[in-house]
């Protein structure tokens, strides 16, 4: 059995290939990355949403849990 690639330069040129194989690699893994950072930070930016809008939810809660108390007339 015979080694496909002799060297490590012969890997990365691939038969002269090698600049449309990496640069799709690296096109392929720069999209990964990019969707993974975009969704963490849309992930923070929904829990931030949410903790704001369960507050404001706590707020109407006590305000309209006060007793009313009747007036004297």
């Amino acid at each position: 059995m015979q080694p496909y690639f002799y060297s490590v330069s012969e890997f990365i040129a691939m038969g002269k290939h090698g600049v449309f194989v990496w640069s799709c690699w690296a096109i392929t893994i720069g999209v990964m990355l990019a969707f993974i950072i975009y969704s963490r930070k849309q992930r923070q930016s929904l829990i931030k949403q949410l903790t704001i809008q369960q507050a404001r939810q706590a707020q109407r809660t006590t305000k309209t849990s006060i007793p009313v108390t009747k007036q004297a007339k």
